[in-house]
Order: C-alpha cells, then structure tokens, then sequence
C-alpha cells in the first residue's frame, strides 16, 4: 500500500491544540505537511484564550522532527480567520488544505439555553468554519487546488438530548459543506467533512449524564470512552485533505476504528396531482420508504480536477 503523503504541502488546522485537532495536526504533519496550529486557547464553553494549546503542539511537532508555526486566533472573528490564513502564506508561501476543526459545547435543553448561547455555537461552529474557508478561497482558486475539511456531528441528525444548539450549528457546517463543494469543483477545490466519534473535553462534560440515561455503569462508560481516542478520527480528515481524494459533498463518520457514509437519502414516494392532505395520510407508508431510495448527489456527475503540484 502506497503511503499518503503531504511534503511540499501546506494545511491549516483549527481547533488544533486540544482533541480531535491536535490528532489531525500531529498525523499531517508526521506525513510531511507543514501544519498551521490554529488554536484560541479557549474553555470548552469558549470562554478564555490562552496560547498554550497551539504552541505546545507546534512544539510537539518538532520535536519529532515535523514543521509547523502556531496562530492564536478566534475563528468566530473574521478578522482572526484572516489571520491564521496569513499565517500560512506568510510562513510557507502557499496553502493547500483547511482542516476546520474549532468548536466549543453547551449543552442544554431548548428553553434551558438563552438565544446568546445559540448565537456562540453558530459563531464558533458555522462562521467559524465561513471565516476561515471564505478567507483561504482566494489563494485556492488561484492555485487551482485546494482541500476543505469540516467537521460536523451525528448531533446534527438528532436523537442526542440536549444538543438543539451544538446540533443545529453543525447542521448548518453539513449544508455549507455540501454547497460549497459544487461551487469549489471548477476552482479543483473539494470541499467534505467528517463527523468524528471521539472522546475529548466536549464528550467527556456529558459522559456522566449519557450514561445515567441509558443506564451505562461508570465501568462500562469508562471502556466506551476508552475505546474512542481522537487519533482515531485523524486518518479521515488526513485522507480527505490529500491530492488523491476525489470525493466532494460527502461527510465521512469515523471513530472507533471505523469509518462510514453518511448519505442523504431521498425515497422514491408518491406523484400524483392534484396532491392532497389525505393523499399523504393514505400513501405515508410508501412515502417512508427508503428501500428504493436515491442519494441525494451533489458533484458526482461532474468531473473532478487532477491535483496540481
């Protein structure tokens, strides 16, 4: 099997400091790529900033014989997105992939959150992830390659409790992404994410209470966290950051060792007109249906650029 590799490439990756970032920074960087170490330093509420996370990785990071420079900046700020880009260019001259991996975590039910607590998860998460993609577009199109990974959440898809506002921001991360990569195509730029299955600060604050509700015992949820280390999210995001990737639009679940589609599915239902109320009532079952079902595609009849050096 031939090794991935990144030398002479340049990658971005947010929220690199701490978890699932750090292992994406760490990986790239072991296979060649100068990374930028993007990190605020902040709580996982975001509040504070330090520059510890960033630059103890970056130190890391040499020590092993890797390249890489640290940038203290809040993606949610425009002004700190365009930073950490020109920090790419400025220290390396190019840039070629944007891991956007920044996030922070409330959690709570819908009434229990006021709308500012919303408003900070759609900053970080959403325009967090604009910023920092809508800055790094332009030397993209002009080198006429580029790689953009998100990250978004099964949290998006429902069925976590108290996650309407971590939810709801990554929902809106999955729709950027899927439109994004139609748009990128043309320009050689391809755009996915990855919903990763990690055990990390933002996972760990709601350990106790997921197994309180599932009736997990602490030394069964201890073996679950266990088995879930944010390395193993890292070679998702390192495979869709590299040249040979041709996927666009897609989202990749990973964690656990494994890793899956997940797909937008549309069921063949019913057509008919005039279309009525009871119509619907009378034809749910075949509505429901998923067994014939399409997935919704969104760049897979277009040809994909050949990565340029």
């Amino acid at each position: 099997m031939t090794e991935l590799r990144y030398d002479g490439r340049v990658a971005i990756v947010t929220g690199g400091g701490r978890g699932v970032g750090r292992s994406h920074a760490l990986l790239l960087a072991s296979k060649g790529a100068r990374v930028v170490v993007a990190d605020y330093g902040v709580g996982i509420d975001g509040h504070g900033a330090s520059a510890e996370p960033a630059t103890e990785v970056v130190a890391e990071i040499k020590a092993a014989g890797g390249e890489a420079v640290p940038c203290v900046a809040s993606v949610a700020d425009e002004a700190g997105a365009a930073a950490i880009v020109d920090t790419a260019v400025q220290t390396y001259g190019r840039l070629d992939a944007v891991v956007n991996n920044a996030g922070v975590h409330v959690a709570g039910a819908l009434l229990d959150l006021g709308i500012d607590q919303f408003r900070s998860m759609l900053d970080v998460h959403y325009f967090g992830t604009l910023f920092v993609t809508r800055a790094a577009w332009p030397h993209l199109v002009q080198a006429g390659y580029g790689r953009v990974v998100n990250t978004v959440s099964e949290a998006m898809l429902g069925g976590i409790p108290e996650h309407t506002s971590y939810g709801g921001a990554k929902g809106a991360v999955f729709g950027l992404t899927r439109t994004l990569a139609g748009e990128g195509l043309a320009h050689g730029i391809l755009v996915n994410a990855i919903a990763p299955r990690a055990f990390t600060r933002m996972s760990a604050a709601q350990s106790d209470k997921i197994a309180a509700d599932h009736g997990i015992s602490t030394e069964l949820m201890d073996q679950i966290n266990a088995a879930m280390p944010p390395d193993l999210c890292a070679p998702a995001a390192a495979f869709l950051a590299h040249d040979s990737c041709r996927l666009s639009g897609e989202i990749l679940r990973v964690g656990l060792g494994g890793v899956a589609r997940i797909a937008v599915v549309a069921s063949r239902g019913i057509d008919q007109i005039p279309l009525t109320a009871e119509d619907i009532a009378e034809n749910l079952g075949k509505i429901m249906d998923l067994s014939s079902g399409e997935v919704s595609e969104v760049v897979s009849s277009r040809p994909v650029q050949e990565a340029k050096q």
